[in-house]
């Protein structure tokens, strides 16, 4: 099953907040109810955000009737606002919007203009399967038969429109015959790792062992893992901004001699920009003081304490061992192997 996909002139999407609980697909057929979405993660993960990004245009071509082309012209870009919004973070979102609604603009009749955004979208999504098998193929020689993998938050199908990128390449390397095991560490503040990546792992047949995030330490000094590989929500010329608490994972792996991987596509990389550029998503207080059931929400901390709850950190390049894309692996010099690889192949 694919995390988001078109169907009847709406967007369907899986609802990962139900996860592991309930699997449970939801039509999006405005804008805002996919805005929504988006918003409180239903859907997340940078590059079915892209998806969900170009599939926004898309919707938006369909909400109502229009009188003329340049009426619906104007909604699109509202619509498109609207969409990025959302989420500041993750670039790959602003990339599939800005895809579609190009391709939209550049149309005279309303009806092209339906057929070419969804077109566009689809086009997307695709490719972004493709890509992800790639990652996937060329991130597999970087393990080896009876690894131990420590992974973050979620990179797998769920974070994509199918297959996942960190987690494609331990599923290319299974597939390949390797044994591999998994350590998935929670991922607060939403228990991205422990709700989804131990789910879709689990669902896949393959061994996953659950962590808490401050665990990081103990099982790196006791030889418990071999390699780390993780996702991205944008990556800059000085940094990897994935979910918060990579940084720490980072540093722990470099203290320990632990190859630090990182997996995505090349809508990714933000090479124009560094880590004082990026504006850092910060979510509601909501997600750090309840615990929530199906029920009610349980206080777990002072209904009035001050919270800091950033979703995202930077890691500094420096501690990265190599960067998984869709072209190839890129080893340092970042600086001067990066832009060789990123060259013609840069969509944007």
């Amino acid at each position: 099953m694919r995390t988001i996909y078109w169907e009847d002139d709406a967007v369907k999407l899986i609802d990962q907040t139900l996860l592991p609980d309930v699997l449970k697909v939801i039509t999006c057929k405005t804008v805002d109810e996919l805005a929504d979405a988006i918003k409180r993660l239903a859907v997340r993960g940078a590059p079915a955000l892209e998806a969900s990004g170009g599939y926004g245009i898309a919707l938006a071509c369909f909400e109502r009737n229009f009188k003329d082309v340049e009426e619906m012209k104007e909604h699109l870009k509202k619509r498109a606002e609207l969409l990025a919004s959302t989420r500041p973070t993750a670039v790959n979102l602003f990339y599939g919007i800005d895809r579609v609604l190009k391709r939209a603009l550049s149309c005279d009749e309303i009806e092209e203009i339906r057929r070419v955004a969804l077109e566009e979208a689809e086009s997307i999504a695709k490719e972004d399967i493709e890509r992800n098998k790639l990652i996937g193929k060329y991130g597999a020689e970087l393990l080896e038969d009876g690894d131990t993998v420590l992974t973050y938050c979620n990179t797998g199908r769920l974070a994509t429109v199918d297959y996942g990128t960190a987690l494609g390449v331990i599923r290319s390397a299974v597939e390949q015959g390797k044994n591999i095991k998994v350590v998935a560490c929670e991922t607060r503040p939403l228990n991205q790792g422990s709700r989804l990546t131990c789910w879709e792992l689990m669902q896949d047949g393959i061994d996953v062992t659950l962590i808490t995030d401050n665990m990081i330490g103990i099982v790196m000094q006791k030889g418990m893992v071999s390699k780390v590989m993780v996702g991205a929500d944008r990556i800059v010329r000085d940094a990897v901004f994935n979910k918060i608490g990579t940084y720490t994972v980072a540093i722990v792996a470099k203290e320990h001699k632990i190859p630090f991987y990182v997996a995505a596509p090349l809508t990714t990389f933000d090479w124009e920009k560094t880590m004082n550029d990026v504006v850092i998503e910060e979510r509601s207080k909501e997600e750090l003081i309840y615990c929530h059931t199906k029920c009610r929400k349980t206080l777990i901390a002072p209904k009035d304490v001050k919270v800091f709850n950033p979703a995202f950190d930077a890691t500094p390049l420096k501690y990265v061992t190599a960067l998984i894309t869709e072209k190839g692996v890129i080893y340092p010099p970042y600086e001067e192997n990066v832009p060789k690889i990123l060259g013609s192949s840069k969509p944007f």
